[in-house]
């Protein structure tokens, strides 16, 4: 079926209970008041929707244990009804339009709300969770589909809409968006708070609504952006993101014009349960990066990139896409880094007790940091190493006082594997120091899967889980098998 010109093809969404096939959400204009003394956000959102169907009379939007106080459709006071709850879609808000609408016609239905203490999208940190100690932390998370756990919304990606939102926070503390700032004045019903505006005017999926508040500081890297985190990291994290601008403009060489304005980059408490979030105007990031990145290897990648632009211009794409059979070219790679790597993995899994004496320090002093990732990576996918083997290595790479993540990370995984008792702890530490799911979950499922230990890992996930983020303690619960009622 070919559809008329200007006609919009739609899909409906399992993830969502929202009339995407009927309306469309065209705006949000969110006002929103951070409550810190009890987790919640009391909220108001005006939603201009549009019909894309004659005689369209009922709105559903998607919701997760909001608390409705009031609708209103152009600023008359209209019935509407939660549905039954869904055990992943959350709850449907049915709203009763005072009048029938015709297709291309635009109502803004205005919600008052409060969402709960336990609202998947958000996470509260208290000051003892943040690297300064002093001043609470908020941060939200909408990905995949909690947005509707924040604001009732269409929460599905086939809708896209522009938002403006006027955030207010205590006085001590900061409010980001993912949207460019627009301003902060005093607010005006209480002179100990802050409203912070903000306005995207390109449209985004309701998912990628995101708000972070904070002891929070700024320092400009570049001239579209800035880095925001607490004190403690800013200037680390300014220096590790220092070559942004040159990355844009590579970007924009390849792809086009950079089209959100700002490029920010916020760096967030340890709990953060993912690396890094592409945010529009703000992509949010993970500490863990602070230790992983490594300056001058970032300048080569880019550097690398802008010398293959005029090779990919020699490209013959239509045979590369369109061509039946077997690519018209096979690359030759340069395995050298790669071959050191698998080199040295065969060695210490071919060795026996008595060959540990013929390996030395020295191995791992000319590789670099991505290569031992490597290296540890090619142990994992083999079966476990003899306890004595991890020992020596530990001996002579001494690896336990590796301050990088990934280094670290696989280095513990492997340890655990081996039945090394020492590492259990280590693991376990590092599994809730931080809440970056990648590091997190197998940290977690390998101390469970070594039985001796398995008590323990239940023991130290459910003593930690209240300060995981809500997605990151809701996986680990499921992998250790934990109830979520314990």
């Amino acid at each position: 079926v070919t559809p008329e010109d200007g006609d919009i093809i739609t899909m409906s969404d399992p993830c969502s209970f929202s009339s995407s096939t009927t309306c469309v959400t065209k705006h949000l204009n969110l006002l929103l008041h951070v409550d810190f003394d009890r987790h919640v956000i009391r909220g108001k959102v005006q939603l201009t929707v549009e019909a894309l169907e004659d005689r369209f009379s009922v709105l559903t939007l998607d919701t997760r244990d909001l608390d409705i106080k009031s609708v209103s459709v152009n600023q008359q006071p209209v019935r509407f009804a939660l549905g039954s709850k869904h055990s992943f879609k959350g709850t449907p808000l049915n709203i009763t339009l005072p009048f029938d609408l015709s297709r291309g016609q635009q109502v803004i239905v205005e919600v008052a709300y409060e969402t709960s203490p336990s609202a998947s999208a958000l996470q509260w940190l208290t000051p003892e969770q943040t690297a300064g100690k002093k001043q609470s932390y908020l941060f939200s998370q909408c990905q995949a589909h909690h947005c509707r756990s924040m604001v009732p919304c269409q929460d599905t990606p086939s809708i896209k809409h522009t938002y403006y939102a006027q955030v207010s926070v205590p006085k001590d503390l900061v409010a980001v968006m993912s949207a460019v700032r627009d301003g902060q004045e005093v607010d005006p019903q209480d002179g100990g708070r802050i409203i912070y505006r903000f306005r995207q005017p390109v449209a985004m999926p309701s998912y990628l609504i995101a708000i972070v508040v904070g002891a929070l500081e700024s320092r400009e890297i570049g001239p579209r952006s800035r880095v925001w985190s607490e004190k403690e990291f800013v200037d680390k994290a300014a220096f590790e993101f220092s070559e942004t601008e040159t990355m844009l403009k590579t970007a924009e060489d390849l792809a086009g014009p950079y089209v959100w304005g700002q490029y920010d980059i916020l760096v967030l408490p340890p709990s953060f349960p993912y690396g890094g979030m592409e945010n529009p105007c703000l992509t949010f990031a993970t500490p863990t990066l602070l230790v992983s990145l490594n300056a001058r290897l970032t300048c080569r990648s880019v550097c690398a990139v802008v010398l293959q632009v005029d090779v990919l211009n020699k490209v013959d794409w239509n045979a590369w896409m369109f061509t039946p059979g077997m690519p018209p070219v096979k690359p030759q790679y340069d395995t050298t880094l790669a071959d050191a790597c698998i080199a040295l993995s065969q060695r210490w899994l071919k060795a026996k007790q008595q060959d540990l004496n013929g390996f030395s320090e020295s191995e791992v002093k000319t590789l670099s940091s991505h290569q031992l990732i490597e290296f540890l990576s090619l142990l994992l996918q083999e079966e476990p190493l003899p306890l004595t083997h991890v020992k020596k290595m530990q001996e002579l790479y001494n690896l336990n006082a590796s301050t990088n993540a990934e280094i670290r990370f696989r280095w513990l995984r492997l340890c655990v594997r081996s039945k090394w008792e020492e590492a259990v702890p280590l693991a376990l530490k590092m599994a809730t120091e931080q809440g970056r799911m990648k590091f997190t979950r197998p940290l977690f499922r390998e101390v469970f899967n070594f039985d001796k230990y398995r008590d323990e890992a239940v023991r130290v996930f459910v003593a930690h889980r209240a300060a995981m983020h809500p997605v990151t303690s809701g996986l680990v619960g499921k992998d250790l098998k934990v109830d979520a009622s314990r």
